[in-house]
């Protein structure tokens, strides 16, 4: 396996697990607006759901990050995401350059799930706790 086959899937879990890790930290630091936004959103139980979504992105973020049992925290994050960008980010009856800066939004998630699905089929790859627990590190 060449240099850039092994330090790829390092480099992508990085990268992805920022997302949501960032998100985690806003949301901790602005948790008051951040309930209310839930709220004017129509989520239910807003302080509830931020506690969910943060706790989530957070867990799953590490997880990502250090390639632990990444298969199935990139699989929790797909799911995640999927009610999170169509009620966060629907752009569907909105107009002009409001619409169009949700619709960027909706396709940034489109693009992480997409991210979280390769390493749900893929894997944490060498650079990994779940590499150096199945003993296949390089």
């Amino acid at each position: 396996m060449g240099l850039l086959e092994r330090l790829s899937p390092l480099g992508g879990r990085i990268l992805l697990s920022l997302m949501f890790l960032a998100s985690a930290y806003w949301k901790i630091k602005y948790w008051g607006p951040t309930v209310e936004m839930l709220d004017l959103k129509g989520v239910p139980a807003p302080a509830a759901a931020l506690a969910v979504a943060t706790i989530v992105e957070l867990v799953g973020g590490l997880a990502v990050l250090v390639g632990l049992k990444v298969r199935f925290a990139a699989l929790v994050l797909f799911v995640y995401l999927v009610p999170v960008t169509l009620i966060m980010h629907s752009f569907f009856g909105l107009e002009g350059a409001e619409r169009q800066g949700q619709a960027i939004h909706f396709m940034k998630n489109l693009a992480i799930m997409g991210g979280l699905l390769m390493v749900t089929g893929l894997g944490a790859g060498p650079f990994s706790v779940d590499a150096r627990l199945e003993g296949s590190e390089e």
